[in-house]
């Protein structure tokens, strides 16, 4: 379960059939569709299901997941966090990451100053940030650091193997 990605939530039931909107987290909502098979996790209950068929609706997607008929049955969903297998996932190129390879990562300035460890990531718009929890002894007082996640101008590197991320960044802002 650990290792599942969350790449969505059901919504509210559509109709009297079972069908339930989709609200994707993937880049392209219609992405979603491509990570097939989901699992469906509402509170601490985990169940593997089957979408047996799919449609545009406005500017969303709807959803017939297999064994959930009619609306009664399909409101037992809603709320569900849709989860896939990372194999699902494609390959990226080189010097490409996934957010949750960066999660965990201890991050470290061009200086050698421990920044702390990525406890999060923000998109936006102009570029994604790093939320760095600072290390509980960090002798800039701080908490959490919001850094900038620009290759090149700001993050110098990345090692998945050191799972270290090396940044040029004032350990005092």
């Amino acid at each position: 379960m650990k290792d599942k990605i969350t790449l969505g939530k059901l919504g509210a039931v559509y109709g009297i059939k079972g069908w339930l909107k989709i609200h994707s987290f993937t880049d392209d909502p219609e992405a979603i569709l491509d990570y097939m098979p989901w699992s469906l996790k509402l509170g601490d209950k985990v169940q593997a299901v089957e979408v047996t068929d799919w449609r545009k609706h406005n500017n969303g997607l709807i959803a017939k997941i297999a064994n959930y008929d009619d609306r009664d049955q399909a409101q037992t969903l809603v709320g569900s966090e849709i989860l896939a297998n990372p194999e699902a996932l494609p390959e990226l190129p080189e010097g490409e990451f996934y957010w949750r390879d960066l999660i965990g990562m201890t991050v470290v300035t061009t200086q050698g100053y421990d920044l702390g460890t990525v406890s999060d990531m923000m998109e936006t718009g102009a570029n994604d940030v790093l939320v760095v929890k600072a290390n509980r002894n960090d002798a800039f007082g701080k908490k959490e650091r919001l850094i900038p996640y620009l290759f090149e101008q700001v993050v110098v590197s990345v090692s998945v193997e050191n799972k270290q991320i090396s940044v040029d960044w004032d350990p005092g802002f």
